[in-house]
């Protein structure tokens, strides 16, 4: 269904690849020689720029197959990758059209030898806010196009991804990254709240599904703060007159209250690979921080 290497950037293994090897045969040829089942996959969407960014720099480890997923692929985080010569994958991808990109993903894992990992993960970060207005003044397309990245793209790749890793022995996690805003009701913030609402419904109601299965995934929708990125310049420069919040973006900025990119990374990777993770299907992070430090 795809080219061979259509959208397709392993830059830490393709770069400097010899002449007629392939970098997803170089992949292969790397993880063969680690020990079997102390491997671990994580996929990573809206993985190019903030907190999503962070998140796969700091997962760019030693026996760590990092796969990501964005609409523009990071050279910053090739480098990294090729550096620390660890495994990274970037597709550049649309997810306001998921469906074959769910495709993709469910063939790229039943592609992997299920005894080789010891867990694996998908994260679904990527997110737009649409646009912070009154519903009513926002074009149909625009709010297609929201909640088709905030909550359907999460829906069929996590659909993907359970169907996929259905039967490995290894643990399987999905984290949804959710917001405050799925809980706070704001004026002019109906698109995006009710996507990420739709996210921690979601995410409880396939926890209660995984419960029935022996071994079944672990999942948590966690909303991880208030923290220093686009997303929210976009909030602090929007129209009072349709988001009439916007005062308040502005003073946690002057006020310093935002959390870096970076930090707000490592709290969220902790809380993943904290023994509590899956113990709740919706979480604030704000909540964890004293056992994260």
């Amino acid at each position: 269904m795809y080219g061979q290497y259509n959208g397709l950037i392993g830059m830490s293994i393709a770069l400097g690849s010899p002449k007629g090897k392939s970098p997803q045969t170089k992949i292969h040829a790397m993880t063969n020689h680690t020990n079997a089942m102390s491997q671990h996959i994580y996929i990573i969407t809206g993985a190019s720029k903030g907190m999503g960014l962070e998140m796969a720099r700091q997962l760019l480890k030693p026996n760590h197959q990092v796969l990501c997923l964005s609409r523009t692929a990071s050279p910053e985080l090739a480098r990294a990758a090729d550096v620390a010569g660890v495994s990274l994958v970037q597709w550049c991808e649309n997810l306001a059209d998921p469906a074959p990109v769910a495709q993709r993903l469910a063939a790229w894992l039943a592609s992997k030898k299920h005894g080789r990992w010891a867990s694996v993960t998908l994260i679904n970060n990527a997110g737009t806010l649409g646009a912070m207005a009154p519903l009513q003044t926002i074009a149909p397309a625009t709010i297609a196009q929201a909640i088709t990245v905030d909550l359907i793209a999460p829906l069929q790749l996590t659909a993907a991804f359970l169907q996929a890793t259905e039967g490995w022995p290894s643990v399987q996690q999905v984290l949804n990254i959710s917001s405050g805003m799925s809980q706070r009701a704001m004026a002019g913030a109906a698109l995006y709240g009710a996507a990420k609402a739709g996210m921690d419904q979601f995410s409880r109601c396939v926890a209660l599904d995984e419960e029935r299965r022996s071994a079944g995934a672990r999942i948590v929708s966690l909303a991880p703060g208030v923290i220093d990125t686009d997303m929210q310049k976009e909030l602090r420069n929007g129209d009072a007159d349709l988001f009439p919040d916007k005062a308040r973006y502005i003073q946690l900025q002057a006020t310093g209250a935002l959390t870096s990119p970076s930090e707000a990374a490592r709290q969220v990777l902790a809380y993943l690979h904290h023994p509590e993770f899956g113990s709740e299907s919706v979480v604030n992070i704000v909540h964890k921080r004293d056992m994260l430090k």
